[in-house]
């Protein structure tokens, strides 16, 4: 199914952006903290979007996010990935600073999660195409 048809398959009335989306989502905690800066959703440039998600390992993140998550946010340690702190540190935050994500810190870590609503309203079927991304070589 593509375009119209798409587009049309999705749209829910009710929903604050006008489609549903095929994500879970969870709950956030009475105490939890407030997000890192991270750009106001009118300010999420396609551009930056594009290009945070050009590198196949953040792509990965998205993905597993939008995916496989089972609670509100995730540490990085979650995703089980093979790489230097610092590293994942560089992704985790050029995802944020993109508006891909949303960043908070619960002591001495941070937990990310995908800002599903505020990316279906801005780019919708952008995160459909995230989720059925299927690696090469990575």
């Amino acid at each position: 199914m593509t375009g119209t048809k798409a587009r049309a398959a999705r749209q829910t009335p009710g929903t604050p952006s006008g489609t549903a989306h095929r994500f879970a989502t969870f709950p956030a905690a009475p105490d939890t903290p407030a997000p890192l800066d991270e750009p106001a959703r009118d300010a999420i440039r396609l551009e930056q979007v594009m290009a945070a998600l050009s590198d196949p390992l953040r792509l990965t993140i998205v993905q597993r996010l939008l995916l496989a998550a089972d609670a509100f946010d995730h540490t990085c340690g979650w995703f089980g990935f093979d790489r230097p702190k610092s590293s994942l540190t560089h992704h985790f935050k050029v995802l944020r600073e993109a508006g891909v994500t949303r960043q908070r810190q619960y002591g001495l870590e941070r937990r990310s999660q995908v800002r599903i609503e505020d990316l279906e309203e801005r780019f919708p079927g952008l995160l459909d195409l995230v989720a059925d991304w299927e690696p090469q070589g990575f």
